[in-house]
Parts: C-alpha cells; structure tokens; sequence
C-alpha cells in the first residue's frame, strides 16, 4: 500500500471535506449536526460498523482488516472555539462569533482522509481501525465522556495529532516524554464584611484580602513550588464590589493551573488561601476542579512506529523538535489507559502569509498539509498493525 501516493489521490476529497466542516463549525456541547455529518462522510467512504455515543455528540466507527490482529485508534476532535472570525476566506464561518480557530476542522478533515485510504486498502490490514471522532476537546470533557461510553473497548494503542501554528511548515514533530500540560480549574471564595468607604475599620475589605491571596499564590509558584518543574498560575477573572464607596464584603477569582503533575497544587493553595484570609479576619475557600492530565508519549515502540511514519512518507529530516508546553490536551486521558502517541503538524510558513497562531481569529494553514496529515495518520495505522500481527 503506498500511502504517500494515496494521500496525494485524496488531497481534493480531504481539502473538500475542510473546508465544507471550517463553515459550520459548532461550540463544545453543540456538535450535532458536525457528528451527524461526519457520520455520513464515514458511510459514503462504505464505513457501517458506526455507533453514536449516548450521552455526548461523539461517535467510533471501526475499520475491519481483512487478516485478524490488533486494533489501533484514530482520534479526532471536533469542536469550534466562541471566535469572530477574520481570515476573508471565501469557506470562512457561516455563524457569526464562531469559528475552527483551533483547528479541529482540519482535524476532521485529516481523519477522513486516513478512513479513506483504510477502508479502500481495508483487506491488507493486519487488524482492526477504530475512529474516534470526539467532541468537546476545549472544555476538556470530551475524552472523559468518550471513555466513559466504552470507546476505547478492544483498542491496543491510540494516535492523534494536532495542526500547530508556532511550528513551521512542513514540519512534524513526534517525540517520547511529557508533551501538553495537567491543568486545573479553581474558584477562590474571599468573604468579609461590608462598610462605608470613610469609615474602613467597621468592615473587613474582601478586595485587598483578595489582592494579598493572588500575590501569595504567585510566591507560591517562585518560591515554594520547585522551579525545575514547571507551573503557571493564572487568575483570569476577579469580581467583588458593588460601588465606589462601599467596602466589599465579597471576591470571587476564578483561574487555572498547569503543570506536569497533579500533586499537592490543590492542598498547597487551599492552605495558602485559608491562611491569608485568616489573618486579615476574612473567610477564604477553594473550589478546585481537576482538568485533564499530562500529555505524555509513550517512550515504547508505539512514539518510534509514529516517527517511523514521517520517516518513511516524507524523509526523517521532516521531524523536528519541538518544546513542551504547558496548554492542556484531552488525548491524554486516552493515553492514560492505552499506549498513546501525539504529534504536531507545522502550520507556519511566514512565506506564504501563514502566521495566525491556534485560537486566533485569522488562523489558517496551507492546505496542502492536509494530505501529510492524513498520510501520517494512515501509515501509524498500517505500521502499527503489521508490527503487532
């Protein structure tokens, strides 16, 4: 099976099916109609063995070998970001203040390449192909309600990659070790006592308790966590007070974390919280809700079959390397149960125009990438199935 060829042959068929999805694209916990098409796309390509998840918009279909073996996953996400997009293509988004800023259209469209080629070639395949098409990704959700639904049932490892705008053009990175972020979500509750501007001493101000929690969590994370591991503290929004002359009795902080482990954060800023309130006579409480976990490739043979890939398609000079990074990714909650790998499509090429980073209004790419990324994806597959018969 010559993938590489393949994928060139399906280039019209996978730019087609891009561009139709970047112009509907549907927020997290919306994507009906977007599983309800691409659950046609599947059936057009001869794909019938197809199940609709209960309880979110997200679906696995399975590609049969035609020798028996292993199966091997293939994810995608599908959820659009609340974007007013700017980019004046001719396909851009028909709904206004939404958009695939992050890509995820794309991400659709690698998918339904790889199936193609699959499923043509299916009777060479040394076991069994499941796609997962999986929705809301940017909430974090996703992978979790998948999972929950039994959608990686039967399946020996998983794949998935994401098209990146800060690494150029053509470039593929897939290395072993942590690649995305843990991350948290967290509320902090900073309760006083009201009073009259003039006369502070009648009350307990709730701002500058608030002011002294956020400047204490930030020695938090230069002073007391270990500067060899990374952590990034973010209070992304701060609501308290009702007028100018009134001592607020009430804050609320919302926020997030990230780091590569997940261990003692919550119990290290509760009691830095409850303490600082504490001595300024306020109440403080924390809300922490764990997110996803890091992204870790697997440092088995799994990461070197996926290099193995680019290698072979496309010459081992394409792979490059690229810095981890503390965004957050779902995949890793697949890749906490199988043996995972995930890679990163290069996306910039300041020749051509392409800057616009991920989950920017202008962001597109070359749309030339996408057969790579569907040859890339395919080859895994095939490679991974051989290797394990």
């Amino acid at each position: 099976m010559d993938i590489k060829t393949l994928a060139e042959q399906a280039e019209s068929y996978i730019i087609e099916r891009r561009r139709y999805y970047h112009s509907c694209p549907e927020l997290t916990g919306e994507e009906k109609e977007t599983r309800a098409s691409i659950h046609r796309d599947l059936e057009a390509l001869g794909i019938t063995d197809i199940r609709d998840m209960e309880h979110c918009y997200g679906l696995i279909a399975d590609i049969h070998g035609g020798k028996p073996g292993k199966t091997v996953a293939l994810r995608t996400d599908i959820d659009a970001l609340p974007v007013q997009e700017a980019t004046g293509l001719p396909f851009a988004s028909k709904t206004p203040g939404k958009m695939h800023a992050c890509g995820h259209d794309s991400h659709i469209a690698i998918l339904l390449g790889a199936a193609k080629i699959l499923q043509e070639h299916r009777e060479e395949l040394c076991g069994n192909v499941r796609l997962v098409v999986q929705p809301a990704e940017e909430s974090v959700l996703g992978a979790k309600w998948m999972i929950s639904e039994n959608a990686l049932e039967g399946v020996d490892a998983i794949y998935g990659a994401h098209i990146w705008g800060t690494l150029d053009a053509p470039y593929i990175n897939i290395e072993s070790g942590p690649r995305m972020a843990y991350m948290a979500t967290f509320t902090i509750t900073v309760e006083g006592m009201t009073a009259h501007g003039s006369a502070p001493h009648l009350g307990i101000d709730a701002v500058t308790c608030a002011a002294s929690v956020i400047s204490t969590l930030q020695q938090y994370v230069s002073r007391i966590n270990d500067p060899l591991e990374p952590l990034v503290l973010t209070m992304g929004t701060i609501h308290g007070g009702t007028r100018f002359n009134v001592i607020p009795g009430k804050v609320v902080i919302e926020g997030t974390l990230r780091a590569y482990h997940s261990d003692k954060h919550e119990e290290t800023m509760r009691r830095i919280i409850e303490n600082t309130c504490a001595a300024l006579n306020c109440k403080g409480t924390l809300e922490y809700v764990h997110g996803c976990g890091a992204l870790i490739n697997d440092d088995d043979d799994v990461t070197e079959i996926a290099r193995n890939a680019v290698a072979k398609l496309y010459g081992a000079e394409t792979l490059k390397p690229l810095t981890r990074m503390l965004g957050s990714e779902d995949f890793a909650e697949y890749a906490e149960l199988v043996p995972a790998v995930y890679g990163f499509i290069g996306t910039r090429d300041t020749a051509k125009g392409y800057t616009a980073t991920n989950h920017q209004e202008k962001y597109d790419l070359d749309e030339s990438l996408l057969k790579r990324g569907s040859a890339v994806m395919a080859q895994f597959a095939a490679d991974y199935l051989e290797a394990k018969k």
